[in-house]
């Protein structure tokens, strides 16, 4: 990472900054790395090199299935769950740390005996799926004792790879559903019902296509892995030092440039990592120290690095993985889904903009001086062809070409471009480190899809998914505001234990389909809950991304997923306001999106500036009242009426007026102090 050392006498910035400010990526050896740097052949060795070949192998299954098409349905998901079942039990062993600490003492050698008897039933069940597959799809419905002995195994194996690769709150979530399914009987309320048999429970979440190999396991199998290898050989190209010095030299002689310019570089990262804590490990190892040292305080630097990071989720072309799930779900293309998307991710990510340039007028804190900063002609200069990558991705897909087929054209784009930079260019052993890296990350999202087609397949069997979607509009008295809240609460809830693509597939299932009934646009429906199951990562008491940030600005954990989401608030209240304002997704006449967004964006303004409290000097907390509550009313739909009585237009006029006119007189107020003490 960039060595923050003292800089000369002199220079317009802080006195303890460097002479110039560059990023150095800190590069991860990969298992393939690891086994060609120590070829000291024992058993842990062969069992690493076993998982880099499996990673390489998939990988390259997935490029080869993404051009001449993937083969019958069941094999396909099956042959993808099973090499990803694998590496999660070789990748997290029992007894021992990590795959690369040594086998010492019983402990570890039982936990090792346990893995390999874990690998052996995986791939047990797969032979037996395959063996006759044509013969195993045809007993729907009138299954065998093999059949149920095989299916009750694959459920406990893939929550045990949940349990070791993402934790065991959605382990947890997942046996409540299969209990719930089984023995309905003995709950109340509208949890109350008939008992599955388990023959039929089996039926449809193993042999069918409802449960584990279910819509989750089609998106996991086709586009999320073929993104991540998209964005795994984007990163192994320099697109980390890229980004960085992007945002750090557009953003970084400004006001507060540094958070500024981690608002923007964590933008760029996070919607190709897909992970909010990785992105917060991956940028905040170098953006937090810079926004300290510039004289931002500890927990704000953390938490807008933490609200930036997991903002990359929601951010186009890529949206992590939950954006090919809801495109499924929806059945529509995922064109469509980013496009959607496109200005509740500038409003969130202006809202943190605005928060942190007025947190540097209030705090003092100096701009950096161009001398210390990347140069953006220089920067463009080696880092063209990973832009224009992008270009071609995005491009792509909206010609109409399918995500996998956008995607292997985006990888084979990239690697062929990295050669025009001496340093970006990909050698072998690069590429397949990369892809065995994307393989990897993708792993427990993988895991985590098919415990969610457990939980898919038990609402389905039960029959709970239309039971709670009747109780929850009538717990909400039929009115849509309290059945947001009930909807945000749930999907905040389940996200604290559970991955974004679990939380909004759980929610998708059971509450989603209540929204729709109420006549909340579909799009606007998904996305609500998809962003709700993203904010859980900033929101306490179990704030990931925050606690991740606090650690590297040696803040506290709690009171830094606190300012978090003080910071964060666009994304709480953005997904109401496209629900009520469809236009903000491009839903309805153009003209009728510009105002809605210039509107929405002058209120997030106001909002930010009410939350820190500050415009031109202090704000007493009666103003900040009165400019909260007008900014709000900025956000309201200009199409309708507030009571069926005031139009939305004149909300947004009287909000507007209210705004700039209490700011004003801040304003005037402020220069005649000013004068005064002159």
């Amino acid at each position: 990472m960039t060595d923050l050392s003292s800089s000369p006498a002199g220079a317009a910035t802080a006195p303890d900054l460097p002479q110039r400010i560059e990023y150095h990526e800190a590069r991860e050896y990969t298992l393939l790395e690891q086994v060609l740097r120590h070829r000291t052949v024992n058993i842990v060795w062969l069992v690493t090199i076993t998982a880099a070949i499996l990673s390489i192998g998939l990988a390259v299954f997935h490029l080869y299935t993404a051009v001449f098409g993937t083969p019958e349905t069941r094999s396909f998901r099956s042959t993808h769950l099973t090499v990803m079942l694998v590496l999660a039990i070789l990748l997290n062993p029992i007894g021992r740390n990590s795959l690369r600490d040594q086998i010492v003492g019983s402990k570890a050698w039982a936990g090792f005996v346990l893995d390999l008897a874990l690998v052996g039933l995986g791939i047990g069940i797969q032979v037996y799926t395959l063996w006759d597959i044509t013969a195993f799809a045809e007993r729907e419905g009138d299954l065998i004792e093999s059949d149920l002995w095989m299916g009750s195994a694959l459920i406990l194996l893939v929550m045990e790879a949940t349990r070791r690769a993402v934790g065991i709150p959605m382990v947890l979530v997942t046996a409540f559903f299969i209990v719930h399914a089984l023995y309905a009987n003995h709950f109340f309320s509208f949890f109350y019902g008939p008992p599955t048999s388990f023959t039929k429970y089996i039926d449809i979440v193993f042999v069918r296509t409802e449960g584990i190999f279910g819509i989750p396991m089609l998106v996991a199998s086709t586009y999320i892995v073929l993104f991540i290898m998209f964005g795994a050989i984007l990163i192994r190209s320099g697109a980390g030092r890229l980004f960085i010095d992007l945002a750090i030299a557009l953003t970084g002689h400004r006001t507060g440039g540094p958070a500024k310019a981690a608002v923007v570089a964590s933008a760029f990262l996070g919607t190709v990592s897909g992970s909010a804590v990785a992105n917060v490990v991956t940028t905040g190892s170098f953006t937090i120290p810079l926004m300290k040292k510039l004289g931002y305080k500890a927990k704000f630097a953390g938490a807008v690095e933490a609200c930036a990071s997991s903002g990359g989720q929601i951010t186009p072309p890529i949206m992590g993985a939950a954006a090919f799930i809801i495109a499924e779900f929806m059945h529509v293309s995922y064109f469509y889904i980013i496009i959607a998307a496109i200005i509740p991710t500038i409003l969130y990510f202006a809202t943190i903009y605005f928060m942190v340039d007025i947190e540097a007028e209030k705090e003092g804190i100096e701009r950096l001086d161009k001398s210390v900063l990347p140069r953006l002609g220089e920067v463009l200069r080696q880092g063209w062809h990973q832009l224009l990558t992008l270009v071609v991705l995005v491009g792509l897909l909206a010609m109409g070409y399918t995500p996998m087929m956008s995607a292997f054209w985006a990888i084979l784009t990239l690697i062929g471009l990295s050669f025009f930079q001496k340093g970006t260019r990909l050698s072998a052993v690069d590429i397949f480190a990369a892809l065995e890296a994307g393989v990897r990350s993708a792993m427990p999202v993988t895991v985590a899809c098919g415990c969610a087609g457990i939980i898919i397949g038990s609402i389905f069997v039960s029959g709970l998914g239309l039971k709670f979607t009747n109780s929850v509009i009538e717990l909400s008295g039929g009115n849509l505001f309290p059945l947001l809240i009930l909807t945000g609460i749930a999907a905040i809830i389940l996200g604290m234990g559970m991955t974004t693509t679990a939380v909004y597939i759980t929610v998708a299932a059971l509450i989603v389909p209540s929204l729709i009934q109420m006549d909340v646009v579909p799009i606007a429906a998904h996305l609500f809950a998809f962003y709700f199951g993203v904010v859980s990562t900033i929101t306490p008491p179990v704030a990931l991304a925050s606690f991740a940030a606090a650690a590297i600005a040696g803040s506290r954990p709690m009171a830094t997923a606190v300012e978090s989401a003080r910071i964060g608030i666009a994304k709480y209240l953005v997904p109401f306001a496209f629900v009520y304002n469809p236009s903000l997704l491009f839903e309805g006449p153009v003209w009728l999106t510009v105002i809605s967004t210039g509107s929405a964006l002058i209120g997030m303004w106001g909002l930010s500036v009410m939350l820190e409290g500050w415009h031109r000097g202090r704000i007493s907390p009666p103003v900040r009242l009165i400019v909260g509550i007008a900014s709000i009313g900025m956000l309201f739909p200009p199409q309708l009426e507030f009571l069926e009585i005031v139009p939305g237009y004149a909300i947004i006029a009287v909000g507007l007026v209210c705004l700039f006119g209490i700011l004003s007189m801040q304003n005037r107020n402020r220069q005649t102090l000013d004068g005064r003490t002159g």
